[in-house]
Protein backbone atom coordinates (compact mmCIF):
# COMPACT_ATOMS: atom_id res chain seq x y z
CA UNK A 1 0.00 0.00 0.00
CA UNK A 2 1.36 3.38 -0.86
CA UNK A 3 0.26 6.98 -0.52
CA UNK A 4 2.22 9.89 -1.95
CA UNK A 5 4.89 7.33 -2.90
CA UNK A 6 5.38 6.31 0.74
CA UNK A 7 5.70 2.58 1.42
CA UNK A 8 3.88 1.70 4.62
CA UNK A 9 5.50 -1.68 5.26
CA UNK A 10 9.02 -2.47 4.25
CA UNK A 11 10.51 -5.86 3.36
CA UNK A 12 12.38 -7.15 6.41
CA UNK A 13 14.07 -10.53 6.74
CA UNK A 14 14.75 -12.19 10.09
CA UNK A 15 16.93 -10.00 12.24
CA UNK A 16 17.68 -9.63 15.93
CA UNK A 17 15.34 -7.20 17.72
CA UNK A 18 17.15 -5.15 20.37
CA UNK A 19 14.83 -5.45 23.36
CA UNK A 20 16.94 -3.06 25.48
CA UNK A 21 16.75 0.09 23.33
CA UNK A 22 14.31 2.00 21.17
CA UNK A 23 11.33 2.02 23.54
CA UNK A 24 9.22 5.13 24.17
CA UNK A 25 5.91 5.97 25.82
CA UNK A 26 3.16 6.39 23.20
CA UNK A 27 1.34 9.75 23.14
CA UNK A 28 -1.53 9.73 25.63
CA UNK A 29 -0.21 6.75 27.62
CA UNK A 30 1.02 6.95 31.21
CA UNK A 31 4.65 6.25 32.20
CA UNK A 32 5.39 2.53 32.50
CA UNK A 33 3.83 1.65 29.15
CA UNK A 34 6.23 1.68 26.21
CA UNK A 35 6.17 0.82 22.52
CA UNK A 36 8.79 -0.28 20.01
CA UNK A 37 7.92 -0.20 16.31
CA UNK A 38 8.91 -3.24 14.28
CA UNK A 39 7.61 -2.35 10.80
CA UNK A 40 5.29 -0.11 8.89
CA UNK A 41 3.68 3.25 9.45
CA UNK A 42 0.12 4.14 10.38
CA UNK A 43 -1.02 7.46 8.90
CA UNK A 44 -3.97 8.28 11.15
CA UNK A 45 -4.84 11.71 9.64
CA UNK A 46 -5.18 10.13 6.17
CA UNK A 47 -6.61 6.86 7.54
CA UNK A 48 -4.20 4.57 5.74
CA UNK A 49 -1.27 2.29 6.34
CA UNK A 50 -0.38 -0.34 8.90
CA UNK A 51 2.18 -0.96 11.58
CA UNK A 52 3.48 -3.75 13.77
CA UNK A 53 4.70 -2.87 17.23
CA UNK A 54 5.63 -4.34 20.58
CA UNK A 55 3.87 -2.79 23.56
CA UNK A 56 5.06 -3.50 27.07
CA UNK A 57 3.62 -2.74 30.47
CA UNK A 58 6.17 -2.52 33.25
CA UNK A 59 5.05 -4.14 36.53
CA UNK A 60 2.18 -2.17 38.06
CA UNK A 61 1.56 -0.03 34.94
CA UNK A 62 -2.04 0.89 34.16
CA UNK A 63 -4.28 2.97 31.98
CA UNK A 64 -7.24 4.81 33.48
CA UNK A 65 -9.81 5.02 30.67
CA UNK A 66 -10.94 2.84 27.76
CA UNK A 67 -9.43 3.28 24.30
CA UNK A 68 -11.25 3.62 20.98
CA UNK A 69 -9.67 4.23 17.56
CA UNK A 70 -10.65 4.20 13.90
CA UNK A 71 -8.33 1.39 12.73
CA UNK A 72 -8.27 -2.38 13.14
CA UNK A 73 -6.13 -3.77 15.96
CA UNK A 74 -4.87 -7.29 16.53
CA UNK A 75 -3.14 -8.03 19.84
CA UNK A 76 -1.24 -11.15 20.92
CA UNK A 77 -0.09 -11.40 24.56
CA UNK A 78 3.41 -12.89 24.39
CA UNK A 79 4.30 -12.93 28.09
CA UNK A 80 3.10 -11.70 31.47
CA UNK A 81 -0.36 -10.79 32.70
CA UNK A 82 -2.87 -8.29 31.35
CA UNK A 83 -5.94 -7.29 33.35
CA UNK A 84 -8.78 -5.75 31.37
CA UNK A 85 -11.53 -3.65 32.91
CA UNK A 86 -12.14 -1.12 35.63
CA UNK A 87 -10.89 -2.32 39.04
CA UNK A 88 -14.07 -0.90 40.62
CA UNK A 89 -16.21 -3.18 38.47
CA UNK A 90 -15.66 -6.43 36.59
CA UNK A 91 -12.15 -7.31 35.41
CA UNK A 92 -10.70 -10.26 33.49
CA UNK A 93 -7.08 -11.38 33.68
CA UNK A 94 -5.29 -12.86 30.66
CA UNK A 95 -2.02 -14.72 30.38
CA UNK A 96 0.41 -15.61 27.61
CA UNK A 97 -0.83 -16.82 24.23
CA UNK A 98 -4.15 -14.99 24.30
CA UNK A 99 -5.37 -12.93 21.37
CA UNK A 100 -7.78 -10.10 20.55
CA UNK A 101 -8.97 -8.68 17.22
CA UNK A 102 -10.80 -5.35 17.44
CA UNK A 103 -12.64 -3.56 14.64
CA UNK A 104 -12.60 0.22 14.31
CA UNK A 105 -14.75 1.91 16.97
CA UNK A 106 -14.50 -0.89 19.56
CA UNK A 107 -14.05 0.38 23.13
CA UNK A 108 -11.42 -1.60 25.07
CA UNK A 109 -9.70 -1.24 28.42
CA UNK A 110 -8.70 0.17 30.77
CA UNK A 111 -5.68 -2.12 31.16
CA UNK A 112 -3.20 -2.94 33.89
CA UNK A 113 -0.52 -5.51 34.61
CA UNK A 114 0.64 -6.81 37.96
CA UNK A 115 3.91 -8.45 36.87
CA UNK A 116 4.31 -6.66 33.53
CA UNK A 117 3.57 -7.95 30.05
CA UNK A 118 4.68 -7.89 26.43
CA UNK A 119 2.17 -7.57 23.58
CA UNK A 120 2.59 -7.91 19.81
CA UNK A 121 0.17 -5.55 18.03
CA UNK A 122 -0.79 -5.01 14.39
CA UNK A 123 -2.78 -1.88 13.46
CA UNK A 124 -4.25 -1.25 10.02
CA UNK A 125 -6.91 0.60 8.04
Amino acid sequence: MTSSNVIFKEHLEFHQVDMRQGWHTPPGYPPGIEQKFLAGRLDEPNKEGNRTRLLRFLPGARTETPFVHDYWEEVYLLEGDLIVGDPLSETTSYGPHTYACRPPGAFHGPFRSTAGCLLLEVHYY
